[in-house]
């Protein structure tokens, strides 16, 4: 279908909602853990998911105009079509768009200042700095080989650990736990989209991690982060859980089958059937996590 420039359907792919499930698995699992403890809450629950979504679109608007101006995006573009390259928005309404996200971002993070203190605004103005930075700026850290740890940092370390500080007041080493493996998951989707765009990378002068070690790591490294995540939940088992400690292990199943996907297809567009699967599993782990806290919760047992 033709996509009119500047028009609704534009801004809703520029968007890109099928990447929200990366904002949400955090999320869903902060939450969790919260629950578990006993201390949930439904008022910062919502505006952690609602901060989470816009700052997930800001980011995504961010690198759409930005790889754009610089060249990452072109006509050989193997992933989903962008905006801005394919001319559906001009960057100049790019540009009032980002801000507009940004502001209401920003009027969501200010709802959980009532909930965690005035200390949660450091951590939201990082946010958002480095959605800026990842792209932006005179060193744009995905254009470095950073992008894997700002991941693991901002959709793992970051969204749990203060999704559990807002509810419950403090930050065991139980939530730092799950919220490493969360991060170590939703690297798996990075991954992916970098092992097909190795090569236009290259060319490009985005040094990604997968451009500076080579696919085959990038392949062990989509690998072992998914093995990883599950193995960090499997942890808990020696403090006493069981389900959340046993359930994530149903996610190794099909992330390995991604995984003989991505060795199998090599390279090209078809990694796009193996990005599909990853944000599925992705999902799925979230879930799992989830709903295992949650029984764990409800059967006594208190992950500190």
């Amino acid at each position: 279908m033709e996509v009119r420039k500047n028009s609704v359907r534009a801004w809703v792919l520029a968007a890109r909602p099928k990447t929200l499930s990366g904002a949400a698995v955090p999320v869903m699992v902060g939450c969790a853990l919260a629950y578990n403890a006993g201390c949930f809450e439904w008022i910062p629950a919502v505006a952690c998911l609602m901060f989470a979504f816009l700052m997930q679109i800001d980011a995504n608007l961010v690198n759409d105009l930005f790889d754009f101006l610089k060249g990452s995006d072109n006509e050989g573009r193997l992933g989903p079509e962008r905006a801005c390259a394919q001319g559906w928005i001009t960057a100049g309404a790019m540009k009032a768009g980002i801000a507009a996200v940004t502001v209401a971002a920003a009027a969501s993070g200010c709802v959980l200042l009532f909930y965690g203190g005035w200390e949660l605004a450091a951590i939201g103005a990082c946010c958002m700095l480095f959605a800026f930075l990842y792209t932006a700026g005179p060193y744009p850290l995905a254009y470095h080989g950073w992008g894997d740890l700002l991941v693991f940092v901002f959709f793992g370390i970051v969204p749990v650990c203060t999704i559990y500080y807002i509810m419950c007041g403090n930050i065991g080493p139980g939530a730092v736990m799950y919220a490493a493996a969360c991060g170590a998951v939703i690297d798996t989707l990075l991954l992916v989209n970098n092992i097909r765009d190795c090569e236009q990378d290259r060319a490009g002068g985005k040094n990604t991690l997968v451009v500076i070690a080579g696919k085959r790591f990038g392949q062990w490294l989509y690998l072992f982060a998914g093995i990883a995540g599950a193995a960090l939940c499997l942890s808990s088992m020696f403090f006493g859980a069981r389900f959340s400690a046993l359930l994530p292990l149903m996610y190794l199943l099909p992330h390995c089958l991604a995984y003989v996907k991505i060795k199998r297809i090599g390279e090209g567009r078809m990694l796009n059937l193996a990005l599909a699967d990853t944000s599925r599993n992705m999902l799925l782990f979230g879930l799992l996590v989830s709903a295992g806290l949650a029984a764990d919760g409800i059967n006594g047992f208190i992950l500190e």
